[in-house]
């Protein structure tokens, strides 16, 4: 998508109000993962080069929405931030409020204040609940909520000259501080990191280059039914493993004994398959699994290429379908990942998981790794450096993918 990054514009002696996704795990006061905060910081590091102060805004975790919640803070994150950049970062008591436009006056050159949880303020999803609320006053209790949301966004924008969004993370949501912000501040822009995600996630959906090879796994073909209706067309190879490939398995006439299964979606798992035929691409779905009888560590495990044992469950990929998805890896000059091949967080499932990412790290092709558990589990194998690109955006990343608009995008200034 052609918009402007802080690459475009002139950031010299301005304030800027940038969102960024510092939605961070947090036990007990300490940072448990700081991907999301490292991924930050070339764009933090960037704009206080140009003799700037900045405003910095995020989210973190689900809090009710009704004010300050202490394990929802975002002061850790602070903390953390000021030891990476070897200067204090200051935390706000709040994202909005006189409190915090006195303290943002206040910032000189080179400064920072990092606002508090954005959604401590119900405004900030501008979400309804439609539940609690007649329908004949549902369209004004929306209505409402529209002009609180608003209202949050003008103080945040308010708040700086410039906006940029880092926050491929959270691009998806049309929230107070991503995308509503930009209706009352000229100038916004994206982040280094918004940059880097459009451009690799864009361009291995436009221009790939070929053969360029798509891994599917996870739990449910529900929830990536769009992205595998958007990359048939567009693949060479569509390769799909994990918990959605019994439900192709069984809509092949196979049993998969008391394997995860979507039982509505038997339909579309052979309308997919007859999709990669009719566009003349390959599908490559596994040819032997690991099973085991139970879902534990301890269970008792086999591998089989044919029907299911009634009590047991897939839970790997087989070492023959390793070897036919890892043959077909190699040969891609382009591969995006999204989803495991097997329940890879326990170790004796994990194998299948791990030799695909082995396979992906050691080829020579432009490697995307879009997002969710797949993240994980190129973290887990150590192979992160190794991938081209690991996006951070999760749900974000998948619906782009889809070819779905995002709002924290396209409420960017075009370049």
């Amino acid at each position: 998508m052609n918009k402007k990054s802080i690459k475009n514009i002139d950031l010299a002696d301005k304030r800027i109000v940038m969102r960024v996704d510092f939605n961070v795990p947090i036990e007990n006061g300490k940072i448990m993962d700081d991907t999301r905060i490292l991924a930050a910081l070339p764009t933090i590091e960037y704009i206080l080069k140009h003799n700037t102060s900045l405003v910095l805004m995020s989210h973190l975790g689900r809090p009710s929405g009704s004010g300050f919640e202490e394990k929802f803070s975002l002061k850790p994150v602070a903390d953390h931030l000021s030891t990476l950049l070897r200067k204090t970062v200051i935390m706000a008591p709040d994202c909005i409020g006189t409190e915090v436009v006195s303290l943002v006056s206040k910032l000189n050159s080179g400064e920072i204040i990092m606002l508090e949880n954005t959604r401590f303020h119900s405004e900030e999803t501008g979400m309804v609940d439609t539940k609690s609320i007649p329908p004949a006053l549902l369209r004004e209790a929306q209505n409402d909520v529209k002009l609180k949301q608003e209202k949050m966004a003008q103080q945040l924008a308010n708040l700086g000259g410039v906006f940029v969004n880092d926050a491929f993370g959270t691009a998806h949501r049309a929230h107070a501080s991503t995308s509503i912000i930009t209706k009352f501040i000229d100038t916004a822009v994206g982040g280094l990191l918004m940059e880097k995600e459009l451009n690799f996630l864009g361009n291995a959906i436009e221009s790939p280059d070929r053969p360029f090879v798509a891994i599917i796994g996870g739990a449910k073909i529900s929830g990536k039914l769009d992205l595998l209706k958007s990359l048939i067309k567009k693949v060479d190879c569509l390769i799909i493993g994990g918990g959605m490939s019994y439900t192709f398995k069984k809509a092949k006439g196979k049993k998969i004994g008391k394997s995860i299964v979507e039982n509505d979606l038997l339909g579309v798992a052979l309308e997919t398959i007859a999709a990669a035929e009719k566009f003349g691409k390959k599908i490559l779905l596994p040819i032997d699994n690991v099973i085991a009888d139970d879902f534990n560590e301890n269970a008792n495990v086999q591998t089989v290429s044919g029907d299911f044992p009634d009590d047991w469950e897939g839970v790997d990929i087989g070492k023959e379908t390793i070897e036919l998805f890892c043959e077909e890896i190699s040969k891609a000059k382009t591969i995006l990942w999204n989803g495991p091949m097997g329940c890879f967080e326990m170790k004796p499932f994990s194998n299948g998981t791990t030799a695909v990412c082995k396979a992906v790290a050691n080829s020579d092709a432009v490697s995307i790794i879009g997002g969710g558990d797949s993240v994980s589990a190129v973290k887990q194998a150590g192979l992160s450096e190794k991938m081209t690109h690991v996006s951070t955006g999760g749900g974000a990343s998948l619906e782009f993918l889809e070819g779905k608009e995002l709002p924290g995008v396209v409420a960017l200034n075009d370049n």
